[in-house]
């Protein structure tokens, strides 16, 4: 089966940041009747990872069977009995790479589990950038981070479920949990729920290596009017710069919200390397300064949308897991194109020109230093090669 492709009738919610996400899941949880897979890339042990644990053991108690696949690395700090006090409720748990040991650093434990999805029943899906993990665990806790989910109901469901299904099967074979396999499969409904064009599309080291980029880069060629692109980890290759700047050329309007904030030092200056070829093209640049964004969503010409886990970077991009939607629909954009003009014009910083360009020397080099060195070290560990050029990125 086909894991990516559109699919019609379907019907899409925006959520907005823990706030909107979690009573929407929980409220999904308790409602499960047969079956959940739970998909995160971190599950923290906070007042928010406790509650939603405790929603599953919940649903386990119950009688619904629950698949719970967490990473290694994004979850290597949940204590092994928060995880153990699932498995006696009944939670299946099982963890993606368990760890990453530097003194042992293989090319394969930089794969990551970087999907947030979860499916219920076969009825309800969840896809987004959102974590396990409370929206003010970080040093800026007068704002919640800045992220995006969507729940899903309709045929779209087909591909999802069998998506998660796979994983689990994958990951519960090489744990040795044949038990943990699930013989029977539910059947997700063909009834359209609502009028909505939407497409699942995920990242894997095997058949969809580069659909989620595909497809934004698709997009990004065949826009007209206006691009907008918010992404917390924003370091991308470069026929993805090329596409942005060849739009912003043709008079497409290219906006890009950025991360003001320092989270990861290195990444952070090598995403500024980008900003002078990009402001040379007419592209618009905020950094958002609230709080930490986290977001991984884009809007095209007020019709095309993408939500999901796939940040614009190498490690989202040749490395991890991840999965998307796009939505086709004219009122499921304009929400999500409102609440991001929202953030730009009351949260966020616009990056000027001549004050970047006036930058000394100095911060330019460290700037470019960054760059080369997360790419090189992308080439050395074999996942593809990178052409860089100083004129492309400076």
């Amino acid at each position: 089966m086909n894991l990516t492709g559109f699919a019609e009738g379907n019907k899409i919610r925006l959520l907005q940041n823990g706030s909107e996400y979690f009573p929407a899941l929980e409220q999904a949880i308790d409602s499960a009747k047969l079956e959940i897979y739970f998909e995160t890339y971190i599950f923290n042990n906070d007042p928010t990872g406790q509650k939603i644990a405790t929603t599953l053991i919940r649903a386990a108690k119950r009688g619904v069977s629950v698949h719970l696949l967490i990473d290694g690395f994004g979850s290597y700090m949940l204590p092994e009995n928060f995880i153990q006090n699932m498995l006696n409720a009944g939670v299946k748990v099982l963890i993606y790479r368990r760890e990453i040991l530097f003194f042992k650093l293989r090319r394969y434990r930089l794969r990551r589990m970087h999907r947030k999805l979860v499916v219920i029943d076969a009825r309800i899906a969840f896809v987004g950038g959102i974590n396990v993990i409370d929206d003010y665990s970080h040093p800026y806790k007068q704002a919640p981070r800045l992220d995006y989910a969507v729940l899903i109901e309709g045929p779209l469901l087909h591909k999802i479920y069998a998506a998660t299904k796979r994983l689990w099967l994958i990951v519960a074979w090489a744990r040795f949990k044949k038990r943990w396999v699930c013989k029977k499969k539910l059947q997700p409904t063909d009834k359209p729920e609502g009028s909505q064009r939407v497409g699942f599309l995920i990242r894997d080291n095997l058949r969809y290596r580069h659909s989620i980029e595909q497809a934004c880069l698709d997009a990004i060629k065949n826009a007209q009017k206006e691009i907008i692109i918010a992404n917390a980890y924003f370091l991308p290759g470069i026929h993805f710069c090329k596409a942005l700047n060849k739009a912003a050329c043709r008079g497409v309007n290219v906006v890009l919200l950025l991360q003001g904030r320092i989270e990861y030092r290195l990444q952070h200056y090598a995403t500024h390397a980008l900003y002078g070829n990009l402001l040379d093209a007419g592209i618009k640049i905020y950094e958002y300064h609230k709080s930490f964004l986290h977001a991984k969503v884009a809007v095209i010409d007020q019709y095309w949308a993408t939500v999901g886990s796939s940040n614009i970077d190498p490690f989202s991009l040749m490395l991890a897991r991840e999965a998307n939607v796009v939505i086709q629909d004219k009122a499921f954009a304009g929400q999500l194109r409102a609440s991001l003009m929202h953030a730009i014009a009351r949260e966020s910083s616009l990056v000027a020109r001549t004050s970047w360009r006036s930058k000394s020397w100095m911060y330019h080099a460290i700037y470019w230093l960054s760059y080369a060195l997360i790419y090189y070290t992308q080439s050395v560990l074999g996942y593809g090669q990178t052409k860089i050029s100083k004129n492309e990125t400076a």
